[in-house]
């Protein structure tokens, strides 16, 4: 692995334990390798992070800060549930690492894993909050409760699904055309169900085919 010799040595471990984490893993990624991935010396892990654990939350903060700052760029084009599906597309699209390392983290079964999607789940709610109020959208037909659990389910679903679902798929599922195409079913799924709206209810889909 290749790192920016322009970033700070807590900038490089920080990314050094990002991949290994993703590669193989929190418990079997020793502190050591993370410094040597870096190209630094293992005290410098203590050094800015206090411990492996330490180095674990900053890892953990970047990669909240990147969840964040993608929801919050979220277009919704007035409808505050349309457009979620485009955030997995934007985020994990060009990124196999993010993916890799939310996949281990999140299926790790862990105290860390429940705490990194209590964070992600409260991120969620706070800008599904913002959402309704900067639309001013009428939250009775939303259910506020399940409605982040919803979102996340959309954004993470793929990519901790990712390894059993593209054997039954001829494309890459990141592949942009791919995602694309999977987060126009998402913006169809959130605005009419699985099975469609009601007749005349909304007029043609404008995601259907002419």
């Amino acid at each position: 692995m290749t790192l920016s010799p322009d970033l700070t040595g807590r900038a490089r471990l920080r990314e050094a334990a990002l991949r290994l984490f993703a590669e193989k893993g929190f418990e079997a990624t020793s502190a050591r390798a993370v410094a040597a991935s870096a190209g630094l010396s293992p005290a410098l892990v203590i050094h800015h992070f206090g411990s492996k654990e330490g180095l674990r939350a900053a890892v953990d903060d970047e990669v909240l800060g990147r969840v964040g700052a993608a929801l919050r760029d979220v277009d919704t084009g007035g409808d505050v549930m349309a457009a979620v599906g485009a955030v997995s597309a934007r985020m994990f699209g060009a990124d196999p690492v993010l993916r890799g390392y939310l996949r281990r983290v999140l299926q790790d079964a862990s105290p860390a894993s429940a705490a990194l999607f209590a964070r992600l789940l409260a991120g969620a709610r706070a800008e599904l909050d913002r959402l309704v109020a900067a639309e001013g959208t009428d939250p009775a037909g939303l259910d506020l409760e399940w409605a982040p659990f919803q979102m996340l389910c959309l954004i993470l679903g793929p990519l901790l699904l990712e390894p059993v679902m593209q054997p039954s798929l001829d494309r890459p599922m990141f592949d942009p055309e791919v995602l694309a195409r999977r987060s126009a079913a998402n913006q169809r799924l959130l605005r009419h169900g699985l099975f469609g709206p009601p007749a005349g209810a909304d007029g043609p889909d404008p995601g259907a085919a002419p």
